[in-house]
């Protein structure tokens, strides 16, 4: 077992999953400490390195593209300091991390582990309930329902109309965008058939955010929603109104066409309740629903 322990955080290998603890230090970022334990499966990661330098150098992770909710919300704009795969290493440690590497980059090598893109979460994401208050609304989500509440910031018009409430079914999209300069970020979700959404400070279904410390916190409950939504990269279905194949087609290419996507969602379902994304009882009635389509 490899273990590198810093005041950033701790992270442990067995050979098949790295472990991260973030530090208690007070420089640690607040989604860091927020998120908490992350244990990321050997066959979820890309790559490893180490940047050594003369004050302190940069251990990092790197996850295969689409694996991880967190990062698939954020899409390369989270806050370096807020990036869960990032351990600060003091110089006089840099043995250590190099040794890690060796380890990681070995098992990696005899598992075979492909480094490409996924199209399905191996990872399950920030633990629900979760609600957190940032910008000009809360957001909480309790792994089924959706719930927005405004404070004294909002906009007359969007406090005006009341708390919003919906089900992660209706949804059609959830993003999350910081602020850049003078431009404000948000936490924006499209429920299914909605119209056009108006800017974030009248959508009331967007939380607009003003670039303050709690800011990166959103990107968890994007996270946490996301991951219980269909993958971005998941194989769609065809459309229904698509062209008719050739009769001898129809009648052998797309049943087993059918079959095999059906077969893969049914592995997808049973990672998602292995790691814990579902209960017993959601993975249940997912799979009773996938197996009435056979």
């Amino acid at each position: 077992m490899a273990e590198i322990i810093q005041k950033d955080g701790t992270w442990s290998f067995d050979g098949d999953a790295v472990r991260i603890v973030p530090g208690r230090d007070k420089g640690v970022a607040l989604l860091r400490q927020t998120l908490g334990e992350v244990v990321v499966p050997l066959r979820a990661l890309a790559g490893i390195s180490y940047e050594p330098s003369r004050k302190a150098g940069r251990l990092r992770l790197r996850l295969r593209d689409g694996a991880d909710p967190l990062l698939q919300v954020t899409g390369g704009r989270l806050p370096e300091a807020s990036d869960p795969y990032r351990l600060t290493v003091e110089s006089d440690r840099s043995g250590v991390a190099e040794y890690f590497v060796d380890e990681v980059r070995n098992a990696l090598l005899l598992d075979q582990v492909d480094s490409g893109p996924v199209d399905t979460y191996l990872l399950p994401g920030p633990a629900v309930p979760i609600a957190v208050g940032a910008g000009d609304g809360t957001a909480a989500f309790d792994g089924d329902r959706v719930a927005l509440d405004w404070n004294w910031t909002t906009e007359e018009a969007k406090r005006s109309a009341g708390p919003r409430e919906f089900r992660i079914a209706d949804l059609r999209t959830v993003e999350w965008s910081p602020s850049k300069g003078l431009e404000n970020g948000w936490l924006r979700f499209t429920l299914t058939g909605a119209p056009p959404a108006p800017a974030p400070k009248y959508d009331p279904h967007t939380v607009e955010l003003f670039g303050f410390k709690k800011d990166p916190l959103m990107a968890l409950v994007a996270a946490a929603v996301a991951v219980r939504m269909p993958h971005p990269a998941a194989p769609q279905e065809g459309p229904a109104d698509a062209v008719a194949e050739p009769a001898e087609l129809s009648s052998a290419a797309a049943p087993a066409e059918d079959h095999d996507a059906l077969l893969r969602r049914l592995r997808e379902l049973g990672d998602l309740h292995q790691a814990g994304v579902l209960t017993a009882e959601e993975f249940a009635a997912a799979k009773q629903a996938v197996l009435r389509r056979f």
